[in-house]
């Protein structure tokens, strides 16, 4: 009966538990007096919402960050966004390592699942890897914010440095510069580069980092070129995040070019920077340097198709993801052109890897259309609105209309599912309330039989 039990909470339930248990844990934290800048309790509904899109690493906020947490809830805030970015197991894991403790198997699992990974030999080299690896970038972020930030807030800039570029790393969004995010840096090169840079580099994922380090240590030797060397998830993830972030650049620039609202009067550097930021950021980052009710339909439209894409797996970003993008794209065409196997860069995708594109998307459309209809029952808002809301909280975004200050009790309770059914994972989902194995050693299979698609 004991063994039952155990067996009965899987790897997947585990995290999903865990990150509940965080949210619920940041939310009395914050609900405190000493988390409020003015020393009065918050009430709880903002203070669930903020543990929430600081757990789930989304960024959108019901109350402003900058004036309502006091240094004590900023700095609650702060750690529950590291801890969302990297993953509740993967934290605990890497405290366990500091404390010399062994990995066992179950934990091993764990961190298997929540990486996405395909085996269990370096788990803990791997997770060594990760923490250090953010570490560093984390720390050379704040170094270089540094630059512009201890100048203009004296010695506070380096704490506006620090929670700038874990957020930003962490693909959360959240500052605390003022109540319009960084609209006033639209025009520092300097933060506006830093930023992309920590986005990109927290949402490209943990893999194509060691695989890229990997190819560049192999080729050392060679006179070869280092993308040949790089395993196809590192090319999927590379080539699909600089086709989006150009693409992106390029429709921004064009869409926005002659908006008095945006970036009309912008000198034309500052009109790429700007378009070029609003493509890396609309990729489940959050920040904004143009106010998103300001943008054209157009551009909106295309922000939605971003958002919902979002970064790559194993990494920080949230989103369906740009390989299964790719993988779905792929097999598409594949199945258009009456080909029997799905080919990228030469390579073979799996069936697998088809199936369970498929399910993540399906999944995601599914709480997406969920979302939406019921904030557009609660809520009393323009449907573009709406959809930049729910879209944005699905992937784990951050980017908002001016919509989530308006919202209702049951309006915040919406988003605070969603962001958490986002940041969990549509196919963690599937696999979480899946009461049934696959197992393939079946004697007895149901008949198969041929149906008509599309």
């Amino acid at each position: 009966m004991k063994k039952r039990t155990i067996t009965a909470l899987s790897p997947t339930r585990t995290i999903m538990i865990s990150f509940l248990l965080a949210i619920l844990a940041g939310s009395a934290l914050l609900a405190l007096p000493v988390s409020s800048a003015d020393g009065k309790a918050v009430p709880y509904i903002d203070a669930l919402f903020t543990a929430a899109t600081s757990i789930c690493v989304t960024g959108l906020v019901t109350v402003p960050t900058v004036s309502t947490w006091s240094i004590f809830g900023q700095a609650v805030i702060l750690l529950l966004i590291q801890i969302g970015g990297l993953g509740v197991i993967t934290v605990l894991s890497g405290v366990l390592i500091s404390l010399h403790r062994r990995i066992g198997i179950a934990d091993r699992i764990l961190i298997q699942d929540a990486f996405n990974l395909n085996t269990l030999s370096g788990i803990v080299k791997f997770i060594k890897s990760v923490l250090a690896g953010t570490l560093i970038v984390e720390g050379a972020g704040a170094l270089l914010s540094m630059l512009v930030f201890v100048p203009e807030y004296g010695a506070k800039g380096i704490w506006i440095s620090v929670f700038h570029s874990v957020s930003a790393f962490c693909n959360a969004g959240m500052d605390i510069l003022s109540e319009e995010s960084l609209c006033g840096y639209a025009h520092n090169p300097l933060i506006m580069i830093v930023t992309c840079l920590l986005i990109v580099l927290g949402g490209i994922g943990y893999i194509v980092w060691w695989d890229v380090v990997k190819a560049l240590k192999n080729i050392r030797q060679q006179k070869l070129k280092c993308f040949s060397h790089l395993t196809l998830h590192s090319k999927m993830a590379i080539f699909i995040t600089v086709f989006l972030i150009l693409g992106g650049t390029v429709a921004f620039f064009l869409l926005e070019y002659n908006n008095p609202l945006t970036i009309k009067d912008y000198p034309l550097p500052d009109k790429i920077l700007a378009a070029l930021f609003q493509s890396v950021t609309t990729r489940t980052a959050g920040f904004a340097t143009i106010p998103q009710q300001n943008l054209t339909n157009a551009s909106a439209v295309v922000a939605l198709f971003l958002m919902f894409i979002g970064g790559s797996p194993v990494g920080t970003a949230g989103g369906v993801k740009t390989v299964t993008i790719a993988v779905l794209f792929v097999s598409s065409l594949a199945a258009i052109r009456n080909k029997e196997e799905a080919v990228f860069f030469h390579r073979t995708i799996s069936k697998q890897a088809v199936s369970k594109a498929a399910a993540v998307v399906s999944m995601a459309f599914l709480i997406l259309f969920t979302s939406t209809v019921l904030l557009s029952v609660v809520t009393d808002a323009d449907a573009l609105d709406i959809a930049y809301e729910t879209i944005s909280a699905t992937a784990t975004v951050g980017l908002s209309r001016n919509l989530t200050p308006l919202l209702n009790l049951w309006g915040k309770l919406i988003i605070i599912v969603t962001m958490y059914l986002g940041r969990v994972g549509p196919i963690s989902l599937v696999i979480a309330f899946s009461t049934k194995k696959n197992n393939s050693s079946h004697i007895i299979k149901n008949p198969m039989e041929e149906i008509s698609i599309g």
